[in-house]
């Protein structure tokens, strides 16, 4: 780094810096958009191929782990969704499988794939989506307005506008219930969004900041910390997933 004329203060933003075009509210994350296909892309062709090739007899690695996953995810919905709709589990995979492999992009070593891209004239390269607000928010803002189609389809239009306009203070106070309703509505995916990007930016920007460190002194430091972060992305996968069986649930419920 000193090499290159670079200070640590440029290192650090300089990996902080997402590859887009646009300025403003319509700038477009390439190197985001590029690793969220490509990590669905890999959990699609994993799972195909495991079903596609999947047997009675003794099971290949692809075969536990792939079953390991879906029993997984099963048993969490079978205890926190209530009620009947065959989409909730598969949406339930997904969510788990797809943002625990954005949060895995965060135990790539911080300067193998930006030093990749460099030789292609690529000067940023963020790897994690889960990092970007943009990834975040608008898994969290999908999950919503999944909760509101369902609450529609489930309920009907005249029953769900009459639960947000009456509960829980009744009919007389129909202003104050449609205040709460909007607030904990907005708290969803705000929630949602800011917990999973603030661990992973905080994990993302550690590993930045041991980068720094001589590599005696990274090699102590961030094995333990890999280690660490393993807990941490499978812990934000989990809770993103639970949170939106949880949210569904309500959604399919009548008060």
């Amino acid at each position: 780094m000193s090499e290159s004329g670079h200070s640590a203060t440029g290192y650090i933003v300089h990996h902080l810096t997402n590859l887009k075009i646009g300025e403003g509210f319509w700038a477009v994350h390439i190197d985001t958009l590029f690793f969220s296909a490509s990590l669905g892309a890999l959990f699609l062709w994993l799972f195909m191929k495991a079903a596609k090739s999947a047997t009675s007899d003794v099971p290949g690695p692809l075969q536990n782990f792939c079953e390991i996953m879906v029993d997984f995810v099963d048993t969490q919905v079978k205890d926190s969704f209530h009620g009947r709709n065959p989409v909730i589990a598969p949406l339930a995979l997904t969510i788990f499988v797809w943002v625990f492999l954005w949060n895995a992009m965060d135990l790539v070593p911080v300067d193998l794939l930006p030093s990749i891209a460099s030789l292609f004239g690529i000067h940023y390269l963020r790897t994690v989506p889960s990092t970007d607000l943009n990834s975040t928010f608008g898994m969290s803002i999908s999950v919503l307005l999944l909760v509101y189609y369902y609450s529609i389809k489930v309920k009907g239009p005249v029953h769900f506008t009459m639960e947000v306009l009456t509960h829980p203070f009744g009919k007389w106070l129909m202003p104050f219930n449609l205040l709460l309703r909007i607030v904990e509505d907005l708290a969803k995916p705000i929630s949602l969004g800011l917990r999973l990007f603030g661990n992973l930016y905080a994990g993302e920007l550690i590993f930045i900041l041991i980068a720094l460190l001589p590599w005696w002194i990274q090699f102590t430091l961030g094995w333990p910390w890999a280690v660490f972060h393993i807990l941490v992305i499978t812990l934000q996968a989990f809770i993103f997933m639970v949170l939106t069986i949880v949210y569904l649930s309500m959604a399919h419920e009548d008060h």
